[in-house]
Formats: C-alpha cells, structure tokens, sequence
C-alpha cells in the first residue's frame, strides 16, 4: 500500500510524498521547496521518479527544475498551465489518469483557485491531492475563476466517496475556521471542529489531510447549496451563494 509522507515547507506550505513500496517509485506532490523535498526524500531512502503539480503558482511548482535535475524525474503537469510550468514531460487533464507502481490517479478539474487547477484522486488508497482547491474549512482564492468554474470543481469535490482523505497544500485552518463560524453560527458540527481545531493549533499539531465527510458537512463553501446557507449569505444559485462567500472570506 502506498506510503504518504508529509511534512512542512516555506512558511505554511505541505509538502508530500508518495511512495510505493512494491514499484520503489517515489511522486512529489508540488514542488514549493526543492531543497526540503530533496532532503525528506534522501532522510525516508526513497528515489523521487516523478512530480505530480496540482497548478502554477511558484508554492507549488517552483522546485521543479531543481529536483528535475537533481533526479532526472518525470513531470506531470495541468495542460490548460503548460505555458506557466517548467520542466513538463506530460500534460493532463480531466479524466485521464496517472500511475505510481500499480496505483492510478484520476485527474479532476477544480479550476477556480487558478484557471487549469487539477486534483489528483487514488481511490484504491482513498485519498486526494487536492492543491489548493480546497482546504479544510476552506477554499483558495478565486484569483483566476469565475464563481460557476469554482462550484462546479466544488461538486466534483463534492462527489467523491466521502470517506476520502483530502490533503491540501496549507495549514489554514485555524484562520478558516473562525470565518467558517462567522459564516455558519448555527451549524453544531462546525462548533465541535472548530474547537478541536484550536485545541489541535495550539499544542503545535497538523489539521490536514481532512476526512471529506466532515467537510461536507461544516465547510461553508461546500455547503453553498444549503437552504440554510443560501437563506444567509443570498443568491438564487449555488454558484452565487458560493460567490458572496468567497467575497466576505476576501475582506473578513
């Protein structure tokens, strides 16, 4: 079964990779820090083969080239930012599928953060790298996206088998959850996490990777279609609803 090695990078940045002991191949997923992924995977004896990036922010594809040469690994990359993202040996898109060793990952649009962002899901090992698309008690920006390219890479999200692992890019939860609050006062689910989460910040502990089933049922932006989120934050649409939650998350 794959190991998943996970440790910090940059200032809030995860780092992770995936190894698979039968093959001995070794994924990087994003490259935020060349130079700690290198050192990780030399500490763990595990030869880095390929590198997996979910978009082309310089936090998560940045390290390519250097670990690229360090290695001689394969790049995978989102076509739709070949243009932005160095070093790519393949491009994908959604639906096709990537190999570590014997195990496939489904590739998923979640464009919105950026405009060809991608997620990588292995459900034989049920997990997702889901970049920044989403995070727990969250989602990223929406710097390139429209608010219906954004729900509808919520909804892919969304639809998959909730006992999903979701490993996101970085530690924002704490500053999440307080909007997630604000957004959504009367959701008791959302209270209990919210304090196991501060509980868990302040003895220094991760908050990530995140079951989806409990993001689906405390994260408000995955709950955008919720009666009572839309009775809340307004909109006739998900998409809108989701949109006037992205704002107020902007300026909160």
């Amino acid at each position: 079964m794959i190991q998943i090695h996970q440790f910090p990078c940059l200032s809030d940045n995860y780092g992770y990779l995936l190894h698979d002991p039968d093959s001995g191949e070794t994924v990087c997923i994003d490259t935020p820090d060349a130079a700690e992924y290198l050192k990780q995977a030399g500490a763990k004896g595990w030869a880095i083969t390929q590198i997996w990036n979910t978009h082309w922010h310089p936090d998560h594809a940045g390290g390519n080239l250097a670990i690229k040469e360090a290695t001689g690994c394969t790049i995978v990359a989102p076509a739709a930012e070949a243009g932005r993202i160095a070093g790519i040996d393949r491009e994908v898109a959604h639906g096709d599928t990537v190999s570590l060793g014997e195990l496939t990952a489904h590739v998923i649009d979640v464009g919105g953060h950026t405009l060809g962002h991608i997620a990588y899901h292995l459900p034989e090992a049920k997990i997702a790298m889901v970049g920044d698309s989403v995070f727990a008690l969250g989602c990223g920006r929406m710097f390139e996206g429209t608010p219906q390219q954004f729900w509808a890479s919520l909804e892919r999200i969304r639809a998959l088998p909730p006992e999903t692992m979701l490993y996101c890019a970085h530690e924002y939860t704490a500053a999440n959850a307080k909007f997630a609050v604000h957004a959504d006062p009367d959701n008791a689910a959302l209270a209990d996490y919210a304090e196991e989460i501060s509980d868990k910040r302040s003895r220094g502990e991760w908050t990530v990777p995140m079951p989806l089933s409990r993001e689906l049922a405390t994260n408000p932006f995955l709950r955008a279609d919720a009666a009572d989120m839309k009775a809340r934050w307004g909109g006739s649409a998900p998409e809108d609803t989701f949109a006037a939650l992205r704002a107020a998350k902007d300026a909160f």
